[in-house]
This record gives C-alpha cells, sequence and structure tokens, in this order.
C-alpha cells in the first residue's frame, strides 16, 4: 500500500507527520513511503534522510494518488473531497472545529482517523499524540515567560546581594501543565499549581511544586454546618475528573468560586502559566483580566489554551498583550503553535505516535483496521461514509 507524507500547508506550521526513523518502521511493515519533498525541511529532516530511510521523496504528492495519507494539521475540505474512496488517513482532526472537513471525508468515502480521540488508556499510550504535544507545548511555555520576565527566575545569592527566585504559578495539571511545572523548577523558581483534579496533588509534588488546595463548595446561605454542600456539588467534586483522564468542566457557581479562591494567588505569581484544556471544547476561563490587573508590574501571563478561546479573559493567540498595573503593565502572552516551535522534537514524537497507530493495524503490509479492538474503533473519525464519533455526528446533526 502507499503511504503517504505531504509538505503541511498551514501557515507556521513546521512538524512534518513521518521521520526517517518511521519510515523505515512503516517500510519494515511492508508499506511503501513517498514523502513529498522539503516536508521535513523546517523540522530538520532532508529529502536525503527520508530517502535513506527508505522512502520515495517526490516534487508533489497528489491526495488522490494515495491509500494512506498522514499529516500532522487537519484536512481542509478540498484535500479529503480529493482522496480516494476506501483511503485511509491519519493525522490530527479537529473534529469539534473542523466539521466541513468531517463531512468531506465522510462524503468521500475516506476511513479517517483523529489522534485527539486516541482512548487514553494504557496500550494506547504510544500513541497518543495529544499527550506527546502537551510535553513540548508545556516546556515551550516556561521558555516563552523567560524570556519575557524581566528578572531571573532562580535564587542567586551575591556580593552585591541577594535576588530572590520568580515565583511561578501553573494552572492545569495535565501533561503540558506538569512539564511546565518541571521545566520552571529547572530554572530555579519557586512553583505552585492548582487543578480540579484532587488526584493532581501527587504529580504535581512529584515535579517539584506546590498543590494549591481549593475548596469549591458551594455552600447555601442558611447553612453553616460541616456538610451541606448541594447534590449538585456533591456530583461535581466526585466527578471533577472527565472520561480519559481530563478535567471537567467546572458549572459556573464553581467556576466563580474556583476563580476568587485563585485570585491571590493569581496576584502573588511573577509567571502565570495556563494549560487548562478539555479536547473538543472551549478553554475554561480562569483568569479575569481584573486578576491579571492585581500581578505586580513586569510579571508574565502565558496563556497555551489561547487558540481554543483561552483560560485568560481577553487573550488573543499568537499575540503579545500588555495590561496596564499599577507601576507599568503585565505581558498576556497568547500562545500559537506552540508545538510546532519546536518542530524536531515535536515532529519525532508525533511521528512515532502516527507510526504506531498505523502498524497496530497493519498486517502483511495492508493497512486493514480491525474495529473490534477499541483502540482502531476509538481513533476513527468517518468510514464508510458515516461519521462514527457520536459527539461530532450529534454537532454535525444540529448544524441541518
Amino acid at each position: 500500500m502507499q503511504v503517504g507524507v505531504r509538505r503541511e500547508r498551514c501557515a507556521g506550521e513546521r512538524r512534518v507527520a513521518a521521520t526517517p526513523e518511521t519510515v523505515k518502521q512503516l517500510t519494515a511493515l511492508g508499506l511503501h513511503v513517498a514523502v513529498e519533498s522539503d516536508a521535513g525541511a523546517a523540522a530538520g529532516y532532508s529529502d536525503d534522510a527520508f530517502a535513506a530511510a527508505g522512502a520515495a521523496v517526490v516534487p508533489d504528492l497528489l491526495p488522490e494518488t494515495l491509500d494512506v495519507l498522514l499529516h500532522v494539521r487537519p484536512l481542509t475540505p478540498e484535500v479529503a473531497a480529493a482522496l480516494r474512496t476506501g483511503s485511509i488517513t491519519v493525522g490530527f482532526g479537529s473534529p469539534a472545529s473542523e466539521l466541513p472537513a468531517v463531512r468531506a471525508l465522510a462524503d468521500a468515502g475516506v476511513t479517517s482517523f483523529a489522534l485527539e480521540l486516541v482512548p487514553r488508556i494504557s496500550r494506547a499510550q504510544s500513541m497518543d499524540a495529544l499527550s506527546s504535544q502537551s510535553l513540548v507545548s508545556g516546556y515551550r511555555a516556561v521558555l516563552e515567560a523567560a524570556l519575557r520576565y524581566p528578572r531571573f527566575f532562580p535564587l542567586y545569592m551575591t556580593a552585591a546581594g541577594t535576588i530572590p527566585p520568580a515565583r511561578v504559578l501553573v494552572l492545569g495539571a495535565g501533561v503540558a501543565g506538569l512539564q511546565a511545572i518541571g521545566t520552571a523548577k529547572r530554572l530555579g523558581a519557586r512553583v505552585s499549581a492548582n487543578d480540579i483534579r484532587a488526584a493532581s496533588a501527587d504529580e504535581v509534588a512529584s515535579m517539584g511544586g506546590t498543590f494549591i488546595h481549593l475548596d469549591l463548595d458551594v455552600r447555601t446561605a442558611d447553612a453553616q454546618t460541616a456538610d451541606t454542600r448541594t447534590a449538585d456539588a456533591r456530583t461535581a467534586d466526585a466527578s471533577a475528573q472527565g472520561s480519559g483522564g481530563y478535567a471537567r468542566e467546572l458549572g459556573e457557581d464553581r467556576a466563580k468560586r474556583q476563580r476568587a479562591l485563585l485570585a491571590p494567588h493569581v496576584a502573588a505569581a511573577d509567571v502565570l502559566i495556563t494549560t487548562a484544556a478539555i479536547p473538543g471544547r472551549a478553554a475554561p476561563l480562569l483568569v479575569t483580566l481584573d486578576m491579571v490587573a492585581g500581578m505586580r508590574a513586569g510579571s508574565v501571563v502565558v496563556d497555551l489554551a489561547a487558540e481554543s478561546g483561552g483560560n485568560v479573559e481577553g487573550v488573543q493567540a499568537g499575540q503579545d498583550l500588555l495590561i496596564p498595573v499599577a507601576g507599568g503593565s503585565v505581558t498576556l502572552v497568547g500562545l500559537r503553535d506552540a508545538a510546532s516551535a519546536m518542530p524536531s522534537d515535536a515532529s519525532r514524537l508525533f511521528a512515532k505516535n502516527v507510526a504506531n497507530l498505523l502498524a497496530l493495524m497493519t498486517t502483511g503490509g495492508e493497512v486493514v483496521p480491525d474495529f473490534d479492538d477499541d483502540v482502531v474503533a476509538g481513533a476513527c473519525l468517518t468510514h464508510a461514509g458515516t461519521v462514527r464519533h457520536a459527539a461530532t455526528a450529534n454537532a454535525m446533526e444540529a448544524l441541518k
């Protein structure tokens, strides 16, 4: 079967869906791999390296010539429509925001696999591209903050005086948040973090951070006893962790209480990094502009969720905003393409995720998805003219 890797056409995207290492893995499975010229150039992978690994390097790679298309960014409706019936795609799909492309894939009879949908189970960890790319993003967020912060991160004791360490606050303790905690700690900062999932406390501690415990119970006005939570609050406490290990979005009352309790911690931070995201949904609002205005002049806020609406009120993806505060301003950074900013290692991890998922479906040089396999079935977005992912299918029905 012919597996193809094209240059990514999305502006700013520097990653590639295969590397010479994964080309070797795929050819060992009996697959024929074609790579479009310069597909890996921005990530540091040359055409010669791909050719040496066994790929055919071609000037232009037409989607309609492929049995399997590997990609990073979601496909456009035009590319999806050009694919052959029965062909297979593997890459990010962003189904919640790319419904026209999903419709085009289904109409073309393409079997598409969206890496966001890979089940978060032990057996699928090597295929979990959300986690691998979040690892890169969390690391990058700290570097971006350090470049903009006008002081040192570590403690310095010198003959000219003592410089205190920066105080870094990380909101969200998923893969990106934990990586941000570890990176900031290695740079010498004093790090604290919060996540609505109580189980995150041990993970934060393991990375060297201090976990901030917040009581998010919403109590009635006339109740003062030890346990006066409403039934809804009890249910929310028990289900703060949603499916797949992701945090569940809080109800509005608890979200307001969370912001109120976080406000003094935000004000005390020199650097704030927000990483909370819910796949397929707008990012939850964790920090208001009033909370940012309470920070000291020179402080930096980096919002990793800017592309999905942002955790910080007013953030703009791809822009630095100066928020006026007493004595100066706070820099609000809306990170865009954070993983793509480190394309070599991001591609190394992403390509391995893709190859591992493809290997799971390959037998005797043929890619034949087994939908009795939980991983294969869970990651499938479209097949045989239908949208198999229930939430996406429902969203498309709602638009009719």
